[in-house]
């Protein structure tokens, strides 16, 4: 079950999302063209008048990697994506810049005076890679509302007590800022450590919350400590320590040691952008927030599989859920490329000139239809012909750009869709 069709109308106005099929009809007989390939959307050559319109709701599932969002109309879920952000792959060119700047600043290179030291950050400055996140965000409600008339936007505000998590003990005076922590130490060690068992890999088991380290021997309730492990595994291990029971794999204990001391960098990136990511939204269209637990709560209460768009359908007080789709819109973030003038080898030394952007209207990434190869991608070059790859193929062919016509152009994504879904049978 593929993802519903967005329309719209010859004034470019959304209109209600149709079956893939009713869309493949109106193509072959003419009353549609393609308008755009991601999100998949047509539009009709001839306008209707006063056409009837039935609302929908954009859901949205935050979070630190990827965020989920899902359309639901009458309650029923139309159409599904996950978008996975580049936070990480920004805050290493940040780390690589910094390292450039600090060698090229102790070089024996003449002297440059220094920026004056009283700069300081604007109010409700985030760091450029949780800021990328709310960005991203934002560019696909506005995308998805110019395709689908929604008029609510619905989103999970969970948040994760770090607190509590790394004190369980804490209270009183102590407990100056953060709220009780309910829910929020299970699902983190769920999502921590993969749902499954820790010691043998075991999935879709009922997991109990287990001491790495064995609280009668001196072990603590911080998160740290803690992981998950089957019945038949925690039974085993009982109080012994774990250097013990994992004797004969030292490779699998040092994996354990390695992660339980990970820090809590994702539940902190949520708990940042959580509330900034409502107060933009807001400005949009109006919101409906819904907690952590209430989602969970729906989606075992539907019996539907951990998925990230799942999640975001199951946001806010649901009574009445029907999926119309299994397979959603895989989305990664790549940027919209580097703008070096050179490009230079491991020594750091330039080994070509780049050429400015775009040539002959075409950037490297635009998604194109050559008449005899297909659908690929097309490399261009300032000389000669250009390169072509078609979707599905390793190495490029030559072809003239008079032979191509754009299918998508680059906008700073990668697409893909989702092959399979656990518990689901596919058509």
């Amino acid at each position: 079950m593929q993802n519903y069709v967005f329309v719209i109308d010859a004034s470019k106005q959304p209109l209600n999302p149709i079956h893939p099929k009713k869309a493949r009809r109106l193509l072959d007989i003419g009353k549609a063209a393609v308008f755009r390939m991601y999100p998949f959307t047509i539009i009709l050559k001839t306008a209707i008048n006063n056409p009837t319109i039935s609302p929908c709701k954009i859901k949205i599932d935050p979070g630190s990697k990827t965020t989920g969002f899902a359309i639901v109309q009458n309650d029923q879920v139309i159409w599904g994506m996950e978008l996975e952000h580049r936070g990480g792959l920004i805050k290493k060119k940040l780390e690589y810049r910094r390292a450039v700047r600090h060698r090229r600043r102790n070089r024996n290179t003449r002297y440059r005076k220094p920026r004056f030291l009283n700069r300081k950050r604007p109010e409700g400055w985030l760091p450029p890679s949780l800021e990328h996140r709310i960005l991203t965000t934002e560019t696909w409600v506005k995308r998805l509302i110019k395709f689908c008339p929604v008029n609510e936007i619905w989103v999970e505000r969970v948040k994760f007590d770090t607190q509590k998590m790394q004190n369980p003990e804490i209270n009183g005076t102590e407990y100056q800022q953060g709220e009780l922590a309910g829910y929020e130490v299970r699902e983190y060690l769920l999502e921590k450590w993969g749902r499954k068992c820790t010691y043998c890999g075991k999935q879709n088991t009922p997991l109990q919350i287990e001491h790495i380290h064995p609280k009668s021997k001196g072990g603590s309730n911080r998160v740290s400590n803690l992981c998950l492990a089957c019945d038949k595994c925690n039974q085993r291990k009982g109080n012994k320590p774990v250097e013990d029971f994992l004797r004969k794999k030292p490779s699998l204990l040092q994996k354990i040691k390695t992660k339980a001391k990970q820090p809590l960098s994702d539940a902190a990136a949520v708990n940042t952008t959580r509330n900034k990511i409502v107060k933009v939204l807001k400005g949009i269209k109006p919101v409906v927030t819904g907690t952590g637990a209430q989602t969970k709560y729906n989606r075992i209460n539907f019996g539907l599989p951990k998925q990230h768009w799942i999640d975001a359908a199951c946001v806010g007080d649901v009574e009445a859920l029907v999926l119309k789709t299994s397979q959603p819109l895989l989305v990664t973030c790549i940027g919209p490329g580097g703008r070096q003038k050179a490009a230079l080898n491991k020594y750091g030394y330039p080994i070509r000139h780049n050429p400015l952007k775009p040539i002959k209207g075409w950037i490297t990434g635009d998604i194109a239809k050559h008449q005899k190869l297909g659908i690929g991608k097309v490399t261009p070059r300032s000389k000669g012909s250009f390169g072509f790859t078609p979707l599905g193929e390793k190495g490029y062919k030559s072809c003239r750009p008079q032979d191509i016509s754009a299918v998508h152009r680059k906008d700073g994504y990668i697409y893909r869709f989702c092959q399979s879904l656990p518990g689901t049978a596919w058509k």
